[in-house]
């Protein structure tokens, strides 16, 4: 008996502490089922307000729309490979932006390369290169550069062709999880914060640090089975605790259209330039096929740093 009662009073206490243990909630928004981790509720989040600043976010396409006006070097690593994860062609550059009163040019430091990355008349053999030259390559002088997001909308309109299909993955890269007009066959599967396809997704919103800073991390996952009917697989985003700028994100899109299909990851990772925010870390994992041209698979990053406003 002299046992029974101090093992009797551990297993009260044990139960009583599972029982005072905070516990993560799950709350409703429209459709919406969200699960809040407990420091999201400890800090009282305005979980509906939380959501619509997330669905009319800019400062993601901000920050690199900022690129535009700020001098900054690049280290810019392409490599395209076989289905059997071999080298087909690759190119190493260091490069230098110079930017002023509204023009930048930029300038070539280091080069290499290898296999087929370029055609003969030196123009791109690879669509994903001429994405990525299309974002972060300067060719001659280029005026009349601002960051202002409003009015300048990505839109496909008087595009064919390769230029319309590059259009189609900007909006999908710069502006994931919004809905996209002009994309065929899914321009309705990509807006992940609508109420119509809310029942696709497990979503939750924790609390961590993130590059030094604290932030609400919305995280996003298609359910199994529903895979099909979205294009945005998985997303994770950290929002500045106190701006609610975007600090990094992580994201999975995938489609099979028939005509053409994608399989892309993408992480971001931004950076403070006073009071400007600049993608600082760009990493790309993609697998993309259109009709007639030869499927493409492509790795890249792009390391962005001695930033300077003139």
């Amino acid at each position: 008996m002299k046992f029974f009662m101090p093992l009797f009073l551990i297993c009260s206490l044990v139960e009583q502490a599972v029982a005072q243990t905070p516990k993560d909630t799950t709350v409703a928004v429209g459709s919406k089922l969200i699960t809040l981790s407990t420091v999201v509720i400890d800090n009282k989040l305005n979980v509906p307000s939380f959501i619509e600043k997330i669905k009319s976010d800019t400062s993601f396409y901000k920050a690199f729309k900022n690129l535009r006006i700020l001098n900054f070097d690049a280290i810019n690593d392409i490599r395209m490979l076989d289905k059997k994860g071999n080298l087909n062609a690759s190119l190493f550059s260091k490069t230098q932006q110079l930017a002023s009163k509204g023009c930048r040019t930029m300038k070539v430091l280091e080069e290499n390369v290898t296999g087929d990355f370029y055609n003969d008349d030196k123009t791109y053999n690879y669509y994903t290169a001429q994405m990525y030259a299309s974002i972060f390559f300067t060719k001659g002088e280029m005026c009349g550069e601002t960051n202002i997001v409003a009015g300048n909308e990505f839109s496909t309109e008087g595009k064919s062709g390769m230029e319309k299909h590059k259009e189609q993955l900007k909006m999908l890269f710069f502006n994931p999880g919004r809905r996209i007009n002009g994309l065929p066959f899914m321009s309705n599967k990509t807006a992940i914060y609508d109420d119509d396809i809310a029942d696709a997704y497990d979503m939750d919103i924790d609390f961590e640090q993130k590059n030094g800073i604290n932030c609400y991390v919305f995280k996003q996952k298609v359910k199994p089975g529903k895979e099909g009917n979205v294009v945005v697989d998985e997303m994770n985003t950290w929002f500045n605790e106190t701006t609610f700028d975007v600090v990094a994100r992580t994201y999975t899109l995938s489609y099979d259209a028939g005509v053409y299909d994608f399989k892309v990851n993408m992480e971001v990772q931004m950076t403070q330039v006073g009071i400007l925010t600049v993608p600082a870390v760009i990493r790309y994992n993609g697998n993309w096929k259109a009709i007639f041209k030869k499927r493409e698979r492509g790795v890249f990053t792009a390391t962005l740093s001695n930033f300077l406003l003139r």
